[in-house]
C-alpha cells in the first residue's frame, strides 16, 4: 500500500519539514531546502531519498543542478486518504462537543 509508504515517510519531523517546505515553493534544490535547518548534506540526501521513494517529490536534473518539487501522484494519496475518512468528522466532533456537555452538566 502506497499510503504505508507516505505516512511512513512524513513521519519523520524533518521530512515533514522539507515536504512542507516544497509545498509552499515551486521548486528548491537541496541547499537551499537546509537553510534554517541543522542538517547535514548527506543526511538531507537520504531524507530526499525517501520523499521520492514514497512518491511524494520527484527531482527535475537541469545540467548538474538538481531540483526538487512536490509529485501531485503521492500528494493525490493524500488528498483521497483524507477525503475518505473526511465523512466521519462531523458525526464524530458532534458526540464528541455532546460528550462534552454532558461531562460539564
Amino acid at each position: 500500500m502506497i499510503e504505508n509508504h507516505i505516512f511512513k515517510a512524513l513521519a519523520d519531523p524533518t521530512r515533514r519539514t522539507i515536504f512542507e517546505k516544497l509545498a509552499t515553493a515551486p521548486r528548491m534544490n537541496a541547499s537551499t531546502l537546509r537553510t534554517g535547518m541543522e542538517i547535514s548534506q548527506p543526511a538531507m540526501s537520504q531524507h530526499l531519498a525517501v520523499l521520492r521513494q514514497a512518491k511524494l517529490i520527484r527531482e527535475d536534473r537541469q545540467g548538474r543542478f538538481v531540483y526538487y518539487e512536490v509529485d501531485p501522484e503521492g500528494f493525490g494519496v493524500i488528498a483521497q486518504w483524507v477525503t475518505k475518512y473526511r465523512t466521519y468528522w462531523p458525526e464524530r466532533i458532534d458526540a464528541l462537543k455532546a460528550t462534552l456537555k454532558d461531562m460539564d452538566q
